[in-house]
This record gives structure tokens, C-alpha cells and sequence, in this order.
């Protein structure tokens, strides 16, 4: 009876999600996040989803923590979603339940493969949230943030010059200091500074600093084999300088400059050969490097379109599965159609942070919104990219789906600093508006910039 409930489940979970991924795109297409109706009907499906896979699990594995764990998690997003409606009438809804979708699917697969890091990760995602609630507003009123340049540069260049001297080296790379992942909170400090120093007129002098202190963040990262990290900082670079000079030679440069600089990692890290090794060739060399890539692709093609069903497959067969991999579990067992309307969550996350970027007036936070959401659809495509074998694997974690506490941390501070933007470009539009109410002939032109 158990048995065919679990397999009637991954169909129930299956039409839930593509449900939920389609009122997305139409909100996306429409460009209306505050719509109640699809936007409550979103969080009803979030709640069905993590009702019916919690369930599963619990009649798989009959431990009461399941049943905890999702009380925890209900009145976590409960909560959460009624504090922002209160405090922030004018935010982005449709974030908020992307957001939580996204956590729902990641504390779903960490409860079937480890369920102490779900409740870790659970906390985490949590505490996160409370320091976010504060943030929209702090956007709204530190208006000094853009005068911050080089502290946001020297912030970013000593604490990955800590990580280089004092961290040590995990999966041949040094990432963590003191239990964190600073690489993850610099992302967010690296975009300010790119914003700060090219808002306003941009200049060869300022270009070139740019370029030097991005310059310095990656060739730290290099240094410390965190190549994936590296290149995440390196993209948004390049996508802040053509955006800020629309001038393609530089972008070519740059990406040449990108190119050469693979080809030298290449040869001088060894574990970076090992990966572009088990790219090119996994099942030669099997039973060592390729290892990883040949378990999560028999786990993704074991799982086909539908999925074994929770609690059905083997995903612990994959090493390092809740950190690097979780994509591949998922799609073995909710399986391939679930996770590309994952995918489709992710891209709508991005569209959205385009859309903003292109709408709101502020050079400065215009910037911020591009290169955040660069960093965000730069992580996800490293991440599903290198367990589909579509790329080399690169060490990124799934923004708010895989475990890894400084990576959920950042990625919901993100998401607030874009909430705070999404309101800004609310309040631009109501005072345009009051504007043109005053002054028929006004056409938003010459309306001041923040």
C-alpha cells in the first residue's frame, strides 16, 4: 500500500510543480507580482507539495522528525510571507514564493538523504530571512551605500586574502574560514563596488581601477582553487563594464582575456585538468575523478521524465550529493520534468532581476540589480551545467536548494537587497505618476535620478 502511494505521489508532486512553474512564466510575461489570486493559488501549491513529500517520507521512514521538520518549515514560510506583506506593501510576491519554493525543494531532498542538515539548513534559511526583513528598507533609505566604493574593495580583497593564508584546502580548494564561505557574502560586496565606481560618468582611470580590483578578487580565488567562484565574479565584471560603457570591444577583450586565463588554470592545477578529464571522457576514468559525473548522470538517466519517486532511488551513491549534486537527486527521484520546471523557476528568478535592472532610473542600483541577478543565473547554469556534464564541474552549490549555510545566507540577502530595488522602482513609478497628475505635459524624461 506504502509502495503505491509513494508512486502515485511522484505524479501528484509532478503536476503540482509544472502548475506552479506556469503561473510563474504568466506573472513573468505579465509583469505583475502583486497579482493575490495566481500569487495565493502559488503558495497553495507550495504548501501541496511539501504536504504530499513530506508525507512520503514520513511513511517511508516512519521517523517523527519528518513530521516536525515540516511543521517547523510551514510556519517558517507562514510567518514570513505575512511579515513582508506587512512591512512591505509594495514588494515583490512572486519573489518571495519563488524563494520559498526553491527552499521547499531543497529541504524536501536534504530530509530524504540527511534529515539533521535539513534542520540545520532549515535554521539557517530562517535566521537569514529575519536579518532580510530589514533590508528593503535600509535600501530605501542609506542612500550614502554608493559613496562606499573602496571599502567595499578592500573588504572584499582582505577577507579572500584570510581565506588564502588561513583556510584549509577541501575538494582542492580553500573555501571555508571559521565555518563560512566568505567568497559568498563578497559577491554581494564586489557588485556594490562595480556599482559604486561606475554610476555615475565613466572614465579610462575608472575603467582601469575596475578592472584591477576585479582582477585581485580573481586571481585570489584562483589561487585558492575556488575557479568557480571566480568565474561567477568574473562574469558579472564583464557584464557591469559593457553595461556601464556599451562598448562591445571591451567585453571581447575581456572575454579573450577570460579564455587565456582557462587555458592557464588548466595547465597549472591539477585538479582542474581532473575535471575538464572527467568532462571529456567520464567513464575512462571512472573510478577516480570521473566518478561523480558518471553516478549523477546514471541518476538523472535513472530517474527519466517522471522520476523513481521520493525514498525510491540512490542518490547517496553520488558523492558530495547535498552540497554539489542535489540537482542530480532530484531529478532521479521527482525526475526530469520537475527538474526542468526547477530550471524554469530559476530563469524567472532572472527575468525578473533583468526587468527591474531595465526599469528602474538609478544608474546605481540599476547596476546592483544586473550584476546581482548575473551572479544568480551564472551560479545556477555552473551548477545544473556541470552535473548534466554540459560543462566542467566547477564546485558551486544550487542558490537555495543544495545545503551549505553561507550560500543560503547570501542568496536571501540578495534577494532582499532586490526586493529593496523592486520597491525603489514602486516608488519611482508612484512619483512619475503624482508628477504627470500635476503636469499633464511631463514624460518621465527628466525625472530626477536617486
Amino acid at each position: 500500500m506504502i509502495n503505491i502511494a509513494v508512486e502515485l505521489s511522484k505524479y501528484v508532486i509532478l503536476t503540482l510543480m509544472v502548475i506552479y512553474t506556469f503561473y510563474c512564466l504568466f506573472l513573468t510575461y505579465r509583469q505583475r507580482s502583486t497579482d493575490q489570486e495566481p500569487i495565493l493559488k502559488q503558495f497553495i501549491l507550495i504548501f501541496l507539495i511539501d504536504t504530499v513529500s513530506f508525507g512520503v517520507i514520513y511513511l517511508k521512514t516512519r521517523d517523527f522528525q519528518v513530521i516536525f521538520l515540516y511543521v517547523e518549515m510551514m510556519v517558517f514560510f507562514s510567518a514570513f510571507q505575512l511579515l513582508y506583506r506587512i512591512l512591505y506593501r509594495k514588494a515583490s510576491l512572486l519573489l518571495i514564493n519563488n524563494m520559498c519554493l526553491l527552499l521547499s525543494v531543497g529541504l524536501i531532498m536534504l530530509t530524504r538523504l540527511d534529515i539533521s542538515s535539513a534542520m540545520k539548513q532549515l535554521a539557517i534559511a530562517a535566521a537569514g530571512s529575519g536579518i532580510s526583513l530589514v533590508i528593503p528598507a535600509a535600501i530605501r533609505r542609506m542612500k550614502f551605500l554608493r559613496r562606499l566604493t573602496w571599502l567595499y574593495a578592500l573588504t572584499g580583497v582582505l577577507l579572500l586574502l584570510a581565506v588564502l593564508i588561513l583556510a584549509r584546502t577541501s575538494y582542492g580548494a580553500k573555501l571555508t574560514l571559521w565555518g563560512a564561505q566568505p567568497s559568498e557574502a563578497i559577491k554581494i560586496t564586489f557588485v556594490f563596488f562595480m556599482a559604486s565606481i561606475l554610476y555615475k560618468r565613466v572614465t579610462r582611470a575608472k575603467v582601469i581601477a575596475a578592472t584591477i580590483v576585479a582582477a585581485l578578487h580573481v586571481g585570489i580565488l584562483v589561487v585558492s582553487r575556488d575557479l568557480g567562484s571566480a568565474l561567477i565574479f568574473f562574469v558579472a565584471y564583464l557584464i557591469l563594464i559593457f553595461a556601464a560603457t556599451r562598448k562591445f570591444w571591451l567585453f571581447l577583450l575581456g572575454a579573450a582575456g577570460g579564455a587565456g586565463a582557462s587555458v592557464a588554470a588548466y595547465h597549472l592545477f591539477g585538479h582542474v585538468r581532473e575535471r575538464v578529464s572527467a568532462f571529456l571522457d567520464p567513464m575512462a576514468v571512472y573510478q577516480n575523478e570521473g566518478y561523480q559525473i558518471v553516478q549523477s548522470l546514471f541518476a538523472i538517466g535513472t530517474g527519466g521524465w517522471f522520476g523513481m519517486g521520493l525514498c525510491q532511488g540512490s542518490p547517496q551513491k553520488i558523492p558530495v550529493v547535498k552540497n554539489d549534486f542535489i540537482f542530480s537527486a532530484i531529478c532521479e527521484e521527482m525526475g526530469g520534468i520537475f527538474g526542468i520546471c526547477l530550471i524554469l523557476v530559476c530563469m524567472t528568478f532572472f527575468l525578473m532581476i533583468v526587468n527591474i535592472s531595465l526599469k528602474i532610473r538609478s544608474t546605481f542600483y540599476k547596476l546592483i540589480a544586473l550584476g546581482l541577478g548575473t551572479e544568480y543565473a551564472v551560479q545556477v547554469f555552473l551548477t545544473i551545467g556541470g552535473v548534466t556534464k554540459f560543462i566542467p564541474m566547477t564546485g558551486v552549490t544550487l542558490p537555495l536548494v543544495a545545503y551549505g549555510g553561507s550560500s543560503v545566507i547570501s542568496t536571501i540577502i540578495m534577494l532582499s537587497i532586490i526586493q529593496g530595488l523592486y520597491i525603489l522602482r514602486e516608488d519611482e513609478d508612484e512619483e512619475i505618476e503624482r508628477i504627470r497628475r500635476e503636469d499633464p505635459g511631463f514624460s518621465g524624461g527628466t525625472y530626477r535620478e536617486y
